[in-house]
């Protein structure tokens, strides 16, 4: 298949801007961005669930390959057509190691940054409104595919999406709406999983070093008193004095 039958098997759209989440009039950088985003959702090291991540984030590559030359953008808005031939779209790229190109590797900081501007933003907004509708206001799949968005996002995500649907622009779907007691004792599970990890990764290896430590340092202690003990005994004693005869 060719890359537009690729987007449509794949993304429901045979449109690259749509596939992108981006509208045509968009800048370079808006299209580079587009491309970050949606990458980041169905990046096979963040959805390792999903068998079709690794062909999802092959064809974003080539969409954006070919969105960020300005010949190429220029036959595709003309004419709706993608040169296959192209070095662009060829096969066997590694899109992986494109990607890393484009994207140099991204500090623990970078993620904060991005975290504290997107979350609260008109464009994490808009993100969730059009994940309430793909997903068809279904809790479980719209924090997994949002950004900066885990188990203990649940509700303020669900206060934006409520506002939404009490404002009209988003239809109340049984989804959304209809109270799941078991999917949300699965939700609530989840987060206590994530604590718990988070425990188990960073709290208990620190609190096994306090143990270590304070074990160590008894041992030493021990130690220490077994040898003032021994120089006591053995080194500082006075020589026995002689009886006279």
């Amino acid at each position: 298949m060719g890359l537009l039958e690729d987007c449509q098997d794949l993304f429901g759209s045979s449109d690259l801007y749509e596939v992108l989440g981006v509208p045509r009039s968009s800048s370079e950088a808006e299209v580079r961005r587009g491309y970050y985003k949606t990458s980041l959702q169905v990046h096979p090291d963040r959805v390792p669930q999903d068998p079709h991540s690794t062909s999802k984030f092959q064809t974003l590559g080539k969409v954006y390959a070919v969105l960020s030359v300005a010949e190429q953008r220029a036959v595709y808005d003309e004419h709706g057509i993608v040169d296959e031939e192209s070095d662009t779209v060829k096969e066997g790229r590694d899109w992986d190691e494109y990607w890393r190109l484009l994207f140099p590797i991204v500090t623990l900081q970078d993620i904060v940054n991005f975290e504290q501007t997107y979350n609260g933003s008109d464009e994490e907004q808009q993100d969730l409104l059009r994940l309430y509708r793909d997903c068809s206001g279904d809790m479980d799949q719209i924090l997994d595919s949002a950004l900066c968005c885990g188990p203990d996002d649940e509700p303020r995500v669900r206060r934006i999406l409520q506002a939404a649907i009490d404002g009209g622009d988003l239809p109340a779907l049984r989804a959304f709406t209809h109270k799941n007691c078991r999917k949300k004792a699965a939700r609530k599970r989840k987060v206590s999983s994530v604590i718990n990890n988070q425990y188990t990764n960073l709290i208990r290896p620190i609190r096994n070093l306090s143990v270590r430590r304070k074990r160590a340092a008894s041992r030493e202690a021990g130690f220490s008193s077994l040898i003032s003990s021994m120089e006591e005994k053995y080194c500082n004693n006075k020589p026995a004095k002689k009886k006279k005869k």
